[in-house]
C-alpha cells in the first residue's frame, strides 16, 4: 500500500505473513491482469533487449502490461484494416473454385500487413 507522508513523499507500508521461520511480505500488483497476445509479447521482447530503460520505466511505473495490451490491440486492428485495404486493390481469387490460391493470396496479404505494422509499431 502506498502512503504519502507529511512532506508528500511516497512511503511504503508493508505487512508480513509468517511462513515457518520466515516473514514474507504481502505484495500485490496494483494493475489488473490483462491478456497479452502475439504482438504485445513481441513488443515486450523488443523492449527488454533493445530499449532497456523504457522497459524498466514501464515496469516500475506499473504501466508495462497496459502498454503491451494497447500495442497488441492496435496492431491487430491495423493489420485487419490494412488487409481490407489491400483486398480492394488486389482482390483474392474465388475461394470455392481455387481454395489453395485463395489461402496463399490471403496469407501474402497478411504477411505484407504484418511487415508494415512490425516496423511502425512493434520495433519502434
Amino acid at each position: 500500500m502506498k502512503l504519502l507522508d507529511k512532506k508528500g513523499r511516497m512511503n511504503m507500508e508493508l505487512t508480513y505473513t509468517p511462513q515457518g521461520d520466515y516473514l514474507l511480505p504481502n505484495l500485490t500488483l496494483s494493475e489488473a491482469e490483462t491478456t497479452i497476445g502475439k504482438y504485445g509479447m513481441m513488443r515486450k521482447t523488443f523492449l527488454k533487449t533493445e530499449r532497456k530503460g523504457m522497459y524498466a520505466h514501464l515496469m516500475l511505473s506499473e504501466q508495462l502490461n497496459q502498454h503491451l495490451a494497447d500495442i497488441d490491440r492496435t496492431a491487430r486492428e491495423q493489420i485487419e484494416r490494412t488487409i481490407q485495404e489491400l483486398l480492394t486493390s488486389h482482390p483474392a481469387p474465388d475461394k470455392s473454385s481455387d481454395p489453395l490460391a485463395w489461402t496463399g493470396h490471403m496469407n501474402n496479404l497478411k504477411l505484407q500487413a504484418e511487415e508494415l505494422i512490425l516496423t511502425e509499431l512493434i520495433y519502434h
